[in-house]
């Protein structure tokens, strides 16, 4: 029986983990950019880690201090123990947690939280800062990648979410388990809960990306502003003076240091920017460059009162993998500290709605795939050829699928336009109709044949996939929502082709932004 209403996902373990507890949605010019209040909590990471390296392996308390998690289970990683990493390249995941919590799970005072324009009431277990910094073999040029916020990706087990959502849906479902158990010790919840929080997150990138990630390390909201204080600031440039009263940013054009609750603004605003969230992206590298190269500097390293308050701020505020070892991370803190360190975002898709009603960006796994491996980094697993079904759906016969096709978008005659469209690539033709009104276009495959529901994506421009028990084998669903306007794949194109359009403010975005010097922006 057709469907009439399309299957919507039901992770039964994921109840926790609603749309009731996403803050406010922002406006439809403002969701290209991780949201910058809790964005900035992880920018400090990349120099975090380097100045690990430097400096703090000659302070035993610190280390001894220093809070790990175990974020990669029993899964072995030869590269993270061979002899020389340097040689070997290393994939290292940021990630900026709005945790109202310090690292070992105990509430922030709530004056703290009002201190840095937070409170106690939002927030929680999102992710919402990801970056993926690619030390390729020989660790030369260094790639600090941006993951939104809102990129619409399978996370494992829980079908199509936000990105920043897998973490708390790990996380909750192993607290749950754990409470079921019988345990009871807050600690260990904590603890056990936000390890496989992270454990899911690992999963849900290395997916996406088609990259095994070495390494992890995570900061919460305290953190950033403690340690930009701790390192005395950060130069930032502006072109033009700023007073915008959203984001609370008041800063005079030219060079200036800022810290603590600036440096937050600074990265918060979007608002009386010429591009908007564009502009704020690259606000967002530059104070990220620009920290990189403040914790790197003589005059942080060779002061003993600036490195005793930065060792507390991380003690406090930041987690790393149980495999980390600083040692091991010396020589590619050297290459980062020399500015051969640049900032770049992932390709990503249209702003569509998810079917409750979020805001979402769409994705193109074998897009960002493409994106990472032209970046250089760590020599690439052979995967299993299950596992790669952007691949696999190039060899997929065409006439060995029955497509479905249902008109969820409210435009006569969509679904029979489009079954004629894939009929004639060689699909054979199943039933067409119409479909409860949904904003999203999805395709839905049988279970254990994404190949298939991707061949049939790519046909039609590159439209999200899910797997859908029901379907019978060999039969893919198409389900038309108000986003569907064309087969022409909306994606952003991969490095190096061409557009054809673009605008003043995209061109100045194009400017290098590395870890060596100060860039003005607006």
């Amino acid at each position: 029986m057709e469907p009439t209403q399309p299957i919507a996902r039901t992770p039964s373990a994921a109840a926790a983990v609603t749309a009731a507890e996403e803050p406010p949605r922002r406006s439809a010019g403002a969701k290209f950019a991780m949201r910058a209040a809790k964005t900035a909590v992880a920018l400090v990471s990349v120099a975090v880690v380097s100045v690990t390296g430097y400096s703090w392996a000659t302070y035993t308390a610190f280390d001894s201090g220093l809070v790990t998690s175990d974020v990669f289970g029993n899964r072995e990683n030869g590269r993270t123990q061979g002899p020389n990493p340097l040689e070997d390249g290393m994939d290292l995941l940021l990630v900026g947690n709005d945790s109202r919590t310090d690292n070992q799970g105990n509430p922030l005072d709530a004056d703290v939280l009002a201190s840095l324009g937070a409170s106690d009431d939002e927030g929680g277990d999102l992710t919402d800062t990801l970056i993926m910094v690619r030390i390729p073999p020989g660790g030369e040029q260094v790639s600090a990648v941006s993951f939104p916020r809102d990129s619409y990706v399978n996370v494992p087990g829980y079908g199509m979410n936000k990105i920043n959502s897998a973490f708390g849906y790990g996380k909750r479902a192993a607290h749950d388990s754990l409470v079921a158990q019988g345990v009871t010790d807050e600690k260990q919840l904590h603890q056990e809960s936000s390890d496989e929080g992270r454990q899911l997150l690992v999963q849900t990138l290395e997916e996406l990306t088609g990259v095994t990630i070495d390494h992890y390390a995570e900061v919460n909201l305290l953190g950033f502003s403690e340690i930009t204080e701790a390192v005395g600031g950060v130069e930032v440039c502006l072109l033009e003076p700023v007073d915008e009263y959203r984001s609370g940013a008041k800063f005079d054009a030219g060079k200036q240091t800022i810290s603590g609750v600036d440096a937050l603004r600074f990265v918060r605003q979007r608002y009386g920017l010429p591009n908007s969230d564009l502009d704020r992206v690259v606000r967002q590298q530059v104070f990220m460059a620009g920290l990189a190269n403040k914790v790197l500097s003589a005059d942080t390293l060779a002061n003993p009162g600036k490195l005793s308050e930065l060792i507390n701020a991380v003690q406090s505020s930041v987690v790393l993998d149980s495999n980390f070892n600083i040692q091991t991370f010396l020589e590619h803190a050297q290459n980062i500290a020399g500015g051969n360190m640049d900032f770049q975002t992932i390709p990503v898709g249209a702003f569509i709605k998810d079917d409750v009603g979020q805001d979402v960006i769409q994705m193109d796994p074998a897009q960002v795939q493409q994106f990472m491996k032209e970046l250089g980094g760590p020599p690439a697993e052979e995967p299993e050829p299950a596992d790669n079904a952007s691949e696999e759906a190039s060899i997929v016969d065409p006439a060995s699928i029955t497509v479905e096709v249902y008109n969820a978008g409210g435009i006569p005659g969509l679904a029979a336009e489009v079954m004629a469209q894939l009929t004639s690539s060689g699909y054979l033709q199943g039933v067409t109709d119409n479909a409860n009104p949904r904003v999203a276009s999805v395709v839905r495959y049988a279970t254990g044949e994404e190949a298939n529901g991707q061949s049939v994506a790519d046909a039609l421009g590159g439209l999200i996939v899910e797997e859908d028990a029901a379907l019978a084998p060999g039969t893919v669903d198409v389900i038309l929502g108000e986003d569907y306007t064309t087969s022409v794949s909306n994606f952003a194109p991969l490095p190096g082709q061409e557009t054809g359009t673009g605008t003043e403010g995209e061109a100045e975005k194009e400017q290098e932004i590395t870890a060596d010097g100060t860039v003005c922006v607006h």
